[in-house]
C-alpha cells in the first residue's frame, strides 16, 4: 500500500506514535509518506520506502497569520495524484483530518481513503472549544476510518460528539520491544552517588501533567529514600517547576535534563517513574517506561489503567493524591523483592500486549477493510 500519514514533528505522543507505525510499515514493504512542516523527531535518519514531504508556508502581507491548514490540504491534494496513494491516515483531527478530507474532495474519482486517528487533546482540550468542536465533529464524521489510541479516549469521543460506537475502533499505542528494553548504558551515566535511587519523568510540562505534584511526591519519597529525581522535556510549566525544586531545598537532588531524543539509557538505570497527570488519554511514556522494567506511580485517570495494571505493576491513585502516591513508591523502593516482581510484570505486560508487531497488524488490517469496502 502507499499511505500518507499526515502527524506534527514535534514531542509529543502523537507524533512519535505516527513515525513509528509508518517505520514499522516500511519494514513490512509499504511506502509511507510523511507530510508535515518538519521531519518528525524520530525519523532521524535515512529509512527505506520512507519519504518525507515538507509543507512550506508562504509568507504573504495579506496574510495576518500564516496559512498552513490551506497549504497542507494543497500538498496533501498533490500526493494523491502524484504518488498514487491508496490511504491518507491523519494523526490528530485538527488541521490534519479536515486538510486531509479538503483534499480527497478535490481529488474526487480517486479510491484514497481517509484515517484519522485521535491522539487525546484534539478531542479533550482542541476538539471541547466551541471555535473549534464543529469541525472537528466533521472531520471525524468524515473519514472513513477512525481510530482511538484508548478504550477511554474513544468512549470520550463518542460521548462529546454523539458518534456511533460503530464508528470508532480503539487500536492502542505501541512500542517496539526488541528496541525499548533496559540496556546496560555504554558509559556510567553520572546520576547518583552510592546506593541512590533514581526517580524519572518525562513530559512536555504542560499543566495536565501536574509537574508541582511530581516535585511534592518525589520530596516525600527523598525524606524516607536516599534518591534523585530527573525530569526530561520541556515546555511551558518547567520555570516554574525549577522555582519550586529551589523553595523546596532540592536542587541538589533535581536534574532538568530536557528534550532528549533516546530515552532508554535513562529509564534503563531508573527505579521509578512518576506519571502523576491529571489525565492521560494513553500514557506512552508509562509504557516505555514499563518496558525497560521500571514500575509506574500514576493517575487512575483516561487511559492510564489500561496500561498500567494497579498492584501488579505499578500503582494507581487519584490525581492529586501526592501522600498516597509517594508513600507506595517509598514501598517499591524499600521492598526489593516486590520491585523486581513488578519490574517483570511490567516488562511482560508490554510485551504481550503493546507489541509493535501486534498492533501494527492490526493497523494492517483495518487498513485493508477499509480499501475492500
Amino acid at each position: 500500500m502507499k499511505i500518507g500519514i499526515v502527524c506534527y514533528p514535534s514531542y509529543g505522543g502523537s507524533g512519535v506514535v505516527a513515525t513509528e507505525l509508518g517505520k514499522q510499515l516500511a519494514k513490512q514493504g509499504h511506502k509511507i509518506h510523511f507530510i508535515s512542516y518538519e521531519p518528525p523527531f524520530r525519523l532521524e535518519q535515512y529509512y527505506e520506502n520512507i519519504y518525507f514531504h515538507q509543507v512550506e508556508v508562504p509568507t504573504y502581507p495579506l496574510f495576518k497569520f500564516p496559512p498552513y491548514s490551506l497549504v497542507l490540504t494543497n500538498k496533501i491534494n498533490e500526493l494523491i495524484t502524484e504518488e498514487d496513494l491508496d490511504i491518507i491516515h491523519a494523526h490528530y483531527a485538527i488541521p490534519h483530518s479536515l486538510a486531509a478530507y479538503l483534499a480527497c474532495e478535490i481529488t474526487k474519482g480517486t479510491e484514497v481513503k481517509l484515517i484519522t486517528t485521535l491522539h487525546g487533546t484534539d478531542i479533550t482540550l482542541v476538539g471541547g472549544q466551541s471555535s473549534f468542536k464543529n469541525i472537528t465533529r466533521f472531520s471525524i464524521g468524515a473519514s472513513d476510518g477512525v481510530t482511538a489510541v484508548s478504550d477511554s479516549l474513544r468512549q470520550d469521543a463518542i460521548d462529546r460528539f454523539d458518534l456511533s460506537p460503530k464508528k470508532v475502533k480503539r487500536i492502542y499505542n505501541f512500542i517496539d520491544t526488541t528496541e525499548y528494553r533496559r540496556q546496560k548504558p555504554e558509559e556510567p551515566l553520572q546520576l547518583t552517588e552510592g546506593e541512590e535511587k533514581i526517580i524519572i519523568h518525562i513530559s512536555n510540562f504542560r499543566d495536565v501533567k501536574n509537574i508541582p505534584d511530581v516535585i511534592k511526591i518525589f520530596s516525600l519519597i527523598n525524606k524516607e529514600v536516599s534518591s534523585k529525581l530527573v525530569l526530561v522535556g520541556d515546555g511551558p510549566n518547567r520555570h516554574s517547576a525549577k522555582k519550586l525544586v529551589d523553595e523546596l531545598d532540592l536542587a541538589d537532588k533535581v536534574y532538568f535534563l530536557g528534550k532528549q531524543d533516546n530515552i532508554i539509557p535513562l529509564l534503563s538505570v531508573s527505579d521509578l517513574f512518576l506519571l502523576p497527570s491529571e489525565k492521560e488519554s494513553f500514557g506512552l511514556v508509562a509504557l516505555e517506561a514499563m518496558a525497560c522494567e521500571v514500575p509506574v506511580v500514576a493517575s487512575n485517570s483516561g487511559g492510564l489503567p489500561e496500561v498500567v495494571i494497579d498492584g501488579v505493576t505499578g500503582f494507581l491513585s487519584d490525581p492529586g493524591a501526592i501522600e498516597e502516591m509517594a508513600h507506595n513508591g517509598i514501598e517499591l523502593l524499600e521492598n526489593v523483592e516486590l520491585h523486581n516482581q513488578f519490574a517483570q510484570n511490567a516488562r511482560h505486560r508490554v510485551v504481550t500486549n503493546f507489541s509493535a508487531a501486534e498492533i501494527v497488524e492490526e493497523y494492517q488490517e483495518y487498513y485493508q477493510r477499509l480499501m475492500n469496502n
